[in-house]
């Protein structure tokens, strides 16, 4: 698939953050994985991705402060933020939207509701 987008995925299950790999690889998409806060962050501030898919609960610093921190951080256009959380509660997506998250999505994520979060910005 042409127009492939760069995509960093910050997921501590490695299963899981294999299974998005693959999927986002098939879609077309460039990859690249970081299994903790602080890699991921390190990864997104040097990286220039179109797309980050970041889970909340992660080793080192969670998903809210990596996505703080990157907006903080970064010049320009900052890159869609799709946060993945095994929380589901109102709170939660506000306090993710509030960090700077552009979609929010309760684990387990299917194929379709995340390709459709990566397609388009708010």
């Amino acid at each position: 698939q042409a127009g492939g987008q760069r995509i960093l995925v910050v997921e501590d299950n490695a299963d899981a953050c294999e299974v998005l790999r693959m999927l986002l690889d098939i879609e077309g998409h460039q990859v690249d994985v970081a299994a903790d806060g602080h890699a991921g962050l390190a990864l997104a501030l040097a990286g220039n991705y179109d797309a980050i898919v970041c889970d909340i609960g992660l080793p080192g610093i969670d998903g809210y402060e990596l996505i703080a921190r990157l907006r903080e951080g970064s010049a320009g256009a900052a890159p869609l933020a799709v946060a993945l959380s095994g929380y589901g509660h109102a709170s939660d997506r506000e306090r993710a939207i509030a960090a700077g998250f552009d979609r929010y999505l309760v684990k387990p994520v299917g194929p379709a509701a995340l390709l459709e979060a990566l397609g388009a910005r708010q």
